[in-house]
């Protein structure tokens, strides 16, 4: 099974299906408007503006399970998105990635890219005692630790990196570029 596979949902609430993307490469992000992460919106549309053409596509799940960080609706946040960054990637339904309702494309994903820490420092230090509250409401079904979680997808629908919101964009930057 690859991410081809999936099926996801539309802001409008329509259907979309993954293979929609064959042959793409996809930077798979779970998104907030009030987090301290969200300024990674404007390094994201950048990347996507200078590799859009060569077939890479972001696809952005705004989720609010992460301090009620993304409350607004789905068009709320679109306009958010599109007017404070100028993003213009494709932006699905807001989502769950952990518990029970968390969405078969992310329960997968973080199954097979287990979270391994937030890196080191003072920044990486603090979101391990964040998420570690957030993990008991979820149990073993938190999947996700935090907003801004990017997965890398190849060309062939398979899932090469995990990349934690604290990681440095010019590293996930870097592993886009490989993979065009």
């Amino acid at each position: 099974m690859t991410v081809h596979d999936y099926n996801v949902e539309a802001r409008d609430g329509s259907t979309v299906s993954l293979k929609d993307y064959e042959g793409k490469v996809l930077l798979i992000v779970n998104t907030a408007t009030g987090c301290g992460f969200t300024p990674q919106y404007e390094e994201l549309e950048a990347m996507y503006a200078e590799y859009k053409d060569q077939g890479f596509e972001i696809l952005d799940f705004p989720c609010n399970q992460f301090a009620n960080q993304a409350p607004e609706s789905d068009e709320e946040i679109h306009q958010f998105c599109t007017l404070k960054f100028g993003t213009e990637f494709p932006q699905f339904k807001k989502i769950e990635v952990n518990g029970e309702n968390a969405i078969p494309l992310f329960a997968d994903l973080a199954t097979q890219k287990p979270f391994e820490g937030f890196g080191k420092g003072l920044k990486s230090m603090a979101m391990s005692k964040v998420a570690k509250a957030v993990d008991k409401e979820f149990g073993d079904k938190a999947y996700i630790k935090w907003n801004f979680t990017k997965f890398l997808i190849n060309r062939e629908g398979e899932l090469v990196a995990r990349f934690e919101p604290t990681a440095d964009m010019d590293d996930v930057k870097a592993a886009v570029a490989q993979q065009l």
